[in-house]
């Protein structure tokens, strides 16, 4: 959303691709800036971006997001399309202010499932959906909660992956420090699993709750991708915008 905000101000018309309605409704209201909601599969990504037609491509989709980041770049090779990766400004222990005792930072979730970190803890699980299969296995071993989004789709996913109706909490971010700390008591969670997700995904708020409480905190980092072109750097984002947008 800073992102959007950030082009809005800079008066660059920018088309912006969600997938929900309640996505859209996240992004400022005002005519420079037209969101699209819908999906689109890889063959319809370069006939989507011809119809709209766009100069550049900037890439802010999740960094877990793996496929649609791969879709896109194929389709600006393949058009011609200049694209750029925005990346969420990443948090690294040491170099924050907050820093958590008992920080475990995996590589993916097959690690962690894996080894034996969950053995007898009491965990909860904020990864979203897909990932919640994974965990199947771990529910006779370790006491399992999970917080997902209040749709069919994430509940119903969370209950075909063991979880009882008591372990799930359901609702749509951005969740308060206050909730978030209050959550973790009630259910007396001893590790808490989570994305490499930044300050924008709520990451810095889990390490401050889990130094505060004594949690164990598991970063699992974004699979890597090779892009073309990558800036964690909003006004390298924006100078990139306006020198396509200039090129019309």
């Amino acid at each position: 959303m800073q992102l959007a905000a950030a082009i809005a101000q800079a008066q660059l018309p920018c088309t912006i691709s969600v997938t929900t309605e309640t996505a859209r409704s996240l992004y400022p209201d005002v005519p420079i800036l037209r969101v699209w909601v819908g999906r689109l599969s890889p063959s319809e990504i370069g006939q989507f971006l011809l119809a709209q037609n766009i100069v550049a491509v900037l890439d802010a989709s999740h960094p877990f997001a793996v496929e649609i980041s791969q879709n896109a770049i194929a389709a600006c090779s393949q058009l011609q399309i200049p694209y750029l990766r925005y990346e969420r400004p990443r948090l690294q222990g040491e170099n924050n202010a907050i820093v958590n005792s008992k920080l475990i930072q995996l590589d993916t979730f097959a690690t962690l499932v894996a080894g034996n970190y969950l053995e007898g803890q009491r965990v909860l699980l904020t990864v979203g959906y897909k990932a919640l299969p994974l965990f199947r296995p771990w529910q006779e071993r370790s006491t399992l909660f999970t917080k997902v989004l209040p749709s069919s789709t994430s509940i119903e996913a969370a209950i075909a992956a063991g979880f009882t109706p008591d372990r799930i909490f359901a609702m749509r971010p951005p969740i308060s420090a206050d909730l978030e700390k209050a959550l973790w008591r009630h259910w007396q969670i001893s590790m808490v699993v989570t994305k490499a997700s930044g300050a924008s995904g709520g990451e810095d708020v889990k390490r401050s709750i889990a130094d505060e409480l004594g949690v164990t905190l598991v970063v699992i980092d974004p699979p890597a991708i090779e892009y073309p072109q990558v800036t964690s750097d909003l006004s390298e984002a924006i100078e990139f915008c306006q020198q396509n947008v200039d090129k019309i």
